[in-house]
């Protein structure tokens, strides 16, 4: 089964519960530590419902203090798994090192599904350019185009790839314009560049005998905003966001269709929902199992992010709904942790 197709199925909820305790932490008044307030940090993708939640729990509860920040979710994970946040937002599944990291500290999560997002490749809205396979991305953008600094700097890369499998990375769309390419994209430290790697990348680059990363003379940021602003900057920009970060800015900058085998699909909350546009991918929310046991705020707070109220934040700041199913089987796992029913496993 292709890798972006085995990424898209992953199992809706995972709850990893490692033994021991969350860590020796102190509660202070923004909500860090293990006492009473709430630390989130991670994705700057999930980020934005993340703090949309947290504001209107606060509204509801104004002697809870709450602090939200997004600085990416490997960097999430990496406070998280040190016992140093409540919740860790993350735009992919933790990974084993993380979740090796998290054992070694006697970190106790429970991954929680809370929406769907559709990877959106963007640039200039005055670019022409309209769709771009998982091919032409790969020649845009995967490793061998590293110093292309036009457009059609890749051709020549194109062809070489048309003999491609076009059922698996979609039509290539070369000859390309004579453009300036200026990139900007997320960094390492995000979930949106593990995800993008994983679902665009990593197939043909596998296929090529290449490493499986993005080519690294590009401007990279974990601030989506950033992203925006350099996007809207240059007529021959591209890169890659979240697509609430495209709804949020629909003059700035311009989401392209994308073609991964089966034709070229615009990113809307129906596609992305259905799984027709190529690149969706689950969201996620780590709570810290341990602090949700100490600390009745933040177990309330859960309950809230995942209560129908809460829910609705998802669409409101620009995300896709999961389906009523699987947001009761979220809501299952998170009820079956605190009741006891889950007693460990990874």
């Amino acid at each position: 089964m292709n890798k972006r197709r085995i990424y898209i199925s992953l199992m809706t909820v995972l709850a990893v519960l490692t033994g021991g305790c969350a860590g020796n932490r102190t509660a202070d008044s923004t909500g860090q530590g293990g006492g009473e307030g709430i630390f989130i940090s991670g994705s700057s993708t999930v980020e934005p419902i993340s703090a949309q939640n947290a504001e209107n729990f606060s509204d509801l509860n104004p002697d809870v203090a709450i602090r939200v920040e997004g600085p990416g979710t490997g960097d999430g994970f990496e406070i998280f798994c040190s016992g140093d946040s409540d919740i860790a937002d993350a735009s992919r599944p933790i990974k084993a090192e993380e979740v090796e990291k998290c054992e070694e500290a006697g970190v106790e999560f429970i991954e929680l599904k809370v929406a769907i997002d559709g990877l959106s490749v963007i640039t200039n809205p005055g670019n022409q350019v309209e769709c771009l396979s998982f091919a032409d991305l790969y020649a845009l953008l995967g490793p061998e185009s590293t110093g292309f600094d036009n457009w059609s700097d890749a051709d020549a890369l194109a062809g070489e790839l048309a003999g491609l499998d076009a059922s698996e990375f979609g039509e290539l769309n070369s000859p390309y314009p004579s453009l300036d390419l200026t990139v900007t994209a997320p960094g390492e430290e995000s979930g949106t560049f593990d995800s993008f790697v994983e679902l665009v990348i990593e197939d043909i680059a596998d296929e090529r005998g290449q490493e499986p990363e993005p080519r690294p003379d590009y401007q990279a940021s974990p601030n989506d905003n950033v992203i925006i602003d350099g996007i809207r900057g240059s007529a021959g920009s591209l890169g890659w966001v979240g697509f609430a970060f495209v709804q949020g800015n629909p003059d700035a900058v311009k989401a392209l269709q994308v073609d991964g085998g089966d034709g070229c699909v615009t990113p809307t909350p129906e596609t992305i929902a259905s799984g027709e546009f190529p690149i969706a991918r689950p969201l996620y929310i780590y709570v810290n199992a341990g602090s949700a046991e100490s600390n009745s705020q933040l177990s309330e707070f859960v309950d809230y992010y995942l209560s129908e109220e809460g829910m609705a934040t998802v669409a409101e700041v620009g995300y896709v709904p999961l389906e009523d199913a699987v947001i009761e089987e979220t809501r299952q796992v998170w009820t079956d942790r605190r009741t006891g029913a889950i007693d460990g496993g990874n």
